[in-house]
């Protein structure tokens, strides 16, 4: 068992990091912050390369936005460095929920558990 799962982590990455990232980051990172997710961000010791290393699953949505915009270099200091100031109307960052459970279903959406309300209206009917 020990091989195949040496095997699998080497050749997928949706299952975590591959064994060529887990070595990579060993050999040339510099963990940079965590994210209130677990996720773990790094660059390397010139900057010239930074990714994240996620807590579960893969989802790129699960990434906020402070530590987005350092990603992919809209400002050069972390949220850990320099955290950015938050308006009080900001809400807190959610991931994209698509196709779960937990989707946004409109009223009157066959996915939401309570029926339909009734139409205050007369469909129209050619005659």
């Amino acid at each position: 068992m020990g091989i195949l799962n040496t095997v699998v982590r080497a050749l997928t990455w949706w299952h975590g990091q591959t064994f060529g990232t887990q070595l990579f980051t060993w050999r040339k990172g510099v963990k940079v912050g965590e994210d209130d997710q677990g996720n773990i961000y790094y660059r390397t010791k010139d900057d010239s390369k930074r990714w994240v290393i996620f807590n579960g699953e893969i989802e790129a949505s699960r990434i906020n936005p402070d530590w987005h915009g350092w990603l992919h270099r809209t400002w050069d200091q972390a949220p850990t460095e320099k955290p950015l100031a938050h308006k009080s109307w900001e809400k807190p960052h959610q991931e994209n929920l698509t196709g779960t459970a937990q989707a946004y279903a409109p009223v009157g959406s066959i996915r939401r558990p309570e029926p339909a309300p009734r139409a205050d209206y007369e469909a129209w009917q050619p005659e």
